[in-house]
């Protein structure tokens, strides 16, 4: 096996962006995660609620990011090193962490692309946003604005035995972009990740632990280029992968020291 790709998101929800190789820290990849666009509540938003962030390209910078989307002007956002911290969550009933909030021009220039009110925080300390005895493996306690685990890994083999029973059905096949993932795997049989749970994988240099399997939600019926929302490959996941009433595809990870992933990288099995 080898890794295929590798992929960030800035800012939680928002278009991905595509690497040679990351830096592996505690909560994550390099970059990944660390900026979210809070709703009135202080809540995270995700696509879930608000496909308008498939058109958010962000790029971090040195001390900041850089923020495009079709007719609007750039923004560069320094990291709000000296702001006061405020309570956020990644979901209503996840665990409050502290973030700092980027600042009014960042907020009227988010607010505009998704139309409503809405604040952009920087999250300085990766920190716990999942209680330890909710999941059957930890989730660590250094985690990113990511939904549950540090990284998430997806296997092609298993999207091309997806993108089968989608035709099957008469459906259009996906693109590996809409379960976004961090590390893609090739090489491995479909469905081989389910066995690895539990078990922890060495990719180049760097361990991982498998801490779960992923279960899959809204966000993967939308179109990572346009927005457009359907009802494939959820309804096929019912059908197919529906195990203990979750709708699985992809792999939760947890690194288990820092370290550089790079495509190309050998994928194998350490115990």
């Amino acid at each position: 096996m080898k890794l295929a790709s590798v992929h960030t998101y800035p800012v939680k929800g928002c278009h991905r962006l595509d690497h040679d190789g990351a830096r592996v820290e505690p909560w994550g990849l390099a970059g990944d995660r660390r900026w979210m666009v809070l709703d009135e509540h202080g809540v995270g938003v995700t696509q879930r609620e608000a496909t308008e962030l498939v058109t958010l390209h962000a790029t971090p910078r040195d001390g900041g990011l850089l923020l495009r989307a079709p007719g609007r002007p750039d923004l560069d956002v320094p990291e709000p090193t000296t702001a006061e911290p405020v309570p956020v969550r990644v979901f209503r009933s996840r665990l409050p962490v502290a973030a700092l909030p980027a600042g009014p021009a960042a907020d009227d220039w988010l607010g505009a692309l998704l139309g409503r009110p809405v604040r952009l925080v920087w999250l300085r300390d990766p920190t716990r946003h999942v209680r330890p005895d909710e999941r059957d493996h930890d989730t660590g306690d250094q985690v990113s604005f990511a939904d549950e685990y540090p990284l998430l890994l997806a296997n092609a083999a298993s999207l091309d035995a997806l993108n089968g029973w989608l035709a099957d059905a008469g459906e259009p096949a996906v693109e590996m972009t809409r379960f976004r993932p961090n590390l893609v795997v090739d090489g491995a049989a479909a469905w081989q990740e389910d066995a690895w749970v539990g078990r922890r994988l060495r990719v180049g240099g760097v361990v991982l632990r498998a801490a779960g399997a992923c279960d899959r939600c809204v966000v993967t019926t939308t179109d990572q280029e346009t927005g457009v929302r359907g009802k494939e490959p959820l309804r096929t996941l019912a059908r197919h992968r529906n195990i203990g009433q979750k709708l699985l595809f992809g792999l939760h990870l947890v690194p288990e020291g820092p370290g550089r992933v790079a495509v190309g990288d050998p994928v194998t099995l350490v115990d």
